[in-house]
């Protein structure tokens, strides 16, 4: 990723990139390094059944954005970001419907382009499948 961020593709690279960050300190690494380039990223983990659950995703989306100051507090920006994480569910729920998922929810932003991304693992006990999500959009 060198110069500046400012197409979709890319910020749909940063957002993948945070989800799939080991820990807190390579999240923060990479956080960083994406703002000393002009976007601005947050991730949160996550773990539990996936249809009770698929509320409480999109929920830890916006609040991390709103939490890290990737977005407003406007109604239009916390749209944004519901819907595009609304969309990476909706991608994953095919493999995870009826079982466990856990990982990492990444978001991102530079300029109107919003990116969330979803990396988990799905499964039982430790039969587990590995799925990405990824959802965009315009603000």
């Amino acid at each position: 990723m060198d110069g500046v961020i400012g197409d979709s593709r890319e910020v749909a690279r940063a957002a993948l990139s945070l989800a799939m960050s080991a820990d807190r300190e390579e999240e923060s690494t990479l956080r960083r390094r994406l703002c000393e380039r002009g976007v601005k990223g947050a991730a949160s983990d996550f773990g539990g059944d996936f249809v009770p659950s698929v509320m409480r995703i999109i929920e830890r989306a916006v609040v991390a954005a709103k939490r890290e100051g990737v977005i407003a507090d406007t109604h239009q920006e916390e749209g944004a970001v519901a819907g595009a994480a609304r969309d990476a569910v909706s991608q994953v729920a095919q493999k995870a419907l009826g079982l466990s998922v856990g990982g990492k929810i990444g978001v991102a932003r530079a300029g109107e382009h919003v990116a969330v991304a979803l990396f988990f693992t799905v499964g039982l006990v430790h039969l587990n499948e590995v799925c990405v999500g990824l959802g965009h959009r315009a603000v």
